[in-house]
């Protein structure tokens, strides 16, 4: 990353490459519709490639908060399944008539399930048949630069993060206030020591902290402590993840704890435990809000009555006058319902919401701690506005594992994809940067390879989970399977060939998918449960074709992005990539491979070409292991003439 000689050449390549990204995702988006109606592609292609919805219809609608329509959106034949689709809670979506294709209303994902897709809307969008499609994120992006060019003009605590964040200011630590008091306390917890240090070092910082997260070593527990201890002195705190599911893992930590916090934005999971404390349902809840919601019952009224005269010509000025009388009843209902909001907002200790949050919904709050969670998923513009609003920031996350999702190839190549986090951590290392070292969730064997490769052999697997094998769940029937927790198969020679698929736009390879699926079905005939098995593969074509073929409701089949923060007991992995060049494309990030190989509790089972993978130095490394380890076998040691797709 380059040295920056004032702060304004900072923000000035930051906005560039936001408008790179923009330019991208518009022309990705175009793109796309160009080529379907060029190949003339069939409404289930359109679909297949996961940022399409067709022959959608709203099976039910809400008011949600300040007013807004929450729509229910199922497939028009009752209680089908939707697609493979990249419709994520946050996702930007333009819903279109299915008829004349004309958009009608631009909304956000708020909640999805295996059937719908709940979308929040400004305005009803009118229609019986829809198609709904991603859009461009232009809103987040206005909201970053919109929070750096404050961070530009701002003034005192603000200058002073500009200098740590951007001119390598060295931040400073400070002897903690009732030490002995806060070790006693977090002494009577489960957490283990590096997690203490890691809390005790971010309560002592005056500006800025960094807790170092790999995989299973329990990071959000840790900042959920952190939390804690700072509420108990006091403080109010802004905590936050650039996901919705990153906001909600928190969330759900901070109520174990039984800590007073309000999420703010759309939750990404429907448990009831987080429900009720979500703005949404507090505000719903609240008594006054049955007399606004008859205010807006009422203005509604107005608004049919004036435009509905039909049997004689009303008094001149009676149509504006209905029609002024609704906006102000909507507009005292709006102003009742912000009341009621700032309410339930002051009475809390703790804040949840994404990075980008709405900054309207917070107006002019600041808080004593900010804490970003999965900090290494955001660009540098995605942490400014947490930082605006706060005294201290802590990030917490892993840098070895995926990095921002980045559109544009030039913004990529110039630095993008590296969140602050990552350029932090190499600039202070161990100065401000404190890692978690024990991990609960992998046996021994699985951790072994990226403990080494990736975190320096610091991991160490706890004792509960050590030597934890499939053999020891209950009713489970091993005598089948390979006894070992890591089996690599490799697939050189048997001319298992990757494919394109039939649009174009990524990579399959059947053979290895049924390969993948004859495991699954040994696995659940040893007694796994549907939801205990993991299929991960880093193509979407591999995914679709995978779950076309997978009868077994309940096992996940997603790509590596779809399952950072997750884990199951048993996790197979197909690689896909296999030919003559040796090209492994973007499998060649190996962070992406660091988040798939630790998926796995009790077994991993790895499937690739060795002849194609090991022309790179990370799979080379990875062979070698499981040669040395004893988890290589051969594809010829099964019978791959079995696997005709």
């Amino acid at each position: 990353m380059p040295s920056y000689r004032d702060s304004e050449e900072y923000f000035e390549r930051w906005y560039r490459f936001l408008k790179l990204e923009s330019d991208a995702e518009r022309e990705r988006l175009a793109s796309r519709r160009e080529s379907r109606k060029a190949r003339g592609m069939s409404d289930r292609s359109i679909e297949a490639q996961g940022d399409t919805l067709m022959h959608m219809v709203i099976s039910d609608h809400r008011t949600g908060l300040g007013g807004r329509t929450i729509a229910t959106f199922v497939k028009r034949q009752s209680q089908a399944l939707l697609p493979w689709n990249r419709f994520r809670v946050g996702a930007p979506v333009v819903a279109s008539d299915e008829n004349t294709l004309m958009d009608v209303a631009n909304g956000v994902v708020c909640a999805r399930s295996s059937s719908s897709v709940e979308v929040v809307f400004d305005d009803w969008p009118e229609g019986k048949f829809f198609r709904l499609e991603l859009s461009a994120d232009e809103v987040t992006r206005k909201r970053q630069q919109t929070a750096m060019l404050q961070a530009l003009q701002g003034r005192g605590r603000i200058a002073q993060f500009r200098e740590l964040l951007i001119h390598d200011k060295e931040p400073q630590f400070f002897p903690i206030k009732n030490l002995q008091t806060i070790e006693a306390s977090l002494a009577k917890s489960p957490l283990n020591a590096s997690q203490r240090e890691a809390i005790i070092h971010a309560l002592g910082a005056n500006d800025l902290a960094i807790i170092h997260g790999p995989p299973g070593t329990g990071k959000t527990t840790t900042v959920a402590e952190l939390i804690r201890q700072a509420v108990a002195k006091g403080q109010r705190v802004l905590a936050c993840a650039p996901s919705n599911t990153g906001v909600d893992n928190l969330l759900e930590k901070l109520v174990e704890l039984g800590i007073n916090a309000i999420r703010i934005g759309h939750p990404a999971r429907v448990l009831e435990s987080l429900q009720e404390h979500t703005l949404d349902y507090l505000v719903e809840a609240d008594p006054a809000m049955k007399v606004i919601r008859e205010m807006r019952r009422e203005a509604e009224m107005l608004t049919s009555k004036a435009g509905r005269w039909t049997r004689a010509k009303p008094m001149p000025g009676a149509r504006e006058d209905l029609k002024q009388e609704a906006r102000r009843l909507r507009n005292d209902a709006k102003i009742f319902e912000e009341q009621i909001i700032d309410t339930k907002l002051d009475r809390a200790s703790v804040i949840c919401a994404t990075t980008n949050y709405d900054p309207e919904i917070l107006g002019d709050r600041t808080f004593d701690l900010g804490v970003i969670d999965e900090a290494c998923q955001s660009t540098e513009p995605g942490y400014w506005p947490v930082v605006l609003r706060v005294e201290q920031l802590v990030l917490a996350g892993d840098h070895c594992q995926l990095p921002p999702t980045v559109l544009s190839t030039q913004a990529t190549l110039e630095g993008l994809s590296k969140s602050m986090m990552e350029r932090l951590v190499e600039r202070w290392e161990n100065r401000v940067t404190r890692q978690l070292t024990i991990q609960y969730r992998m046996h021994q064997k699985i951790m072994e390879f990226p403990s080494e490769h990736f975190y320096h052999g610091t991991l160490v697997a706890d004792a509960s989970v050590a030597e934890h094998t499939l053999a020891d769940l209950p009713g489970i029937q091993t005598e089948s399977l390979d006894a070992q927790p890591v089996l690599f198969v490799d697939t050189s020679g048997a001319d298992w060939a990757e494919e394109l698929d039939p649009n174009g736009e990524s990579k399959l390879n059947p053979r290895e998918a049924i390969w993948i699926l004859k495991q699954v079905d040994a696995l659940l005939a040893a007694g796994l449960l549907p939801d205990q098995i993991a299929v991960i593969a880093p193509y979407s074509a591999q995914v679709r074709f995978l779950r076309d073929r997978c009868t077994s409701n309940g096992v996940e089949i997603d790509t590596v992005d779809g399952f950072q923060g997750r884990e199951k007991e048993a996790v197979l992995i197909s690689l896909v990539r296999s030919n003559s060049q040796g090209e492994v494309g973007f499998l060649g990030d190996t962070r992406r491979m660091n988040v798939a190989m630790t998926r796995a509790k009790r077994k991993l089972i790895v499937i690739g070409d060795g002849s194609t993978l090991g022309r790179n130095a990370f799979f080379k490394k990875w062979i070698e292991h499981t040669e040395n380890q004893g988890f290589y076998k051969s594809i010829w040691e099964f019978n791959p003439w079995e696997q005709d797709p």
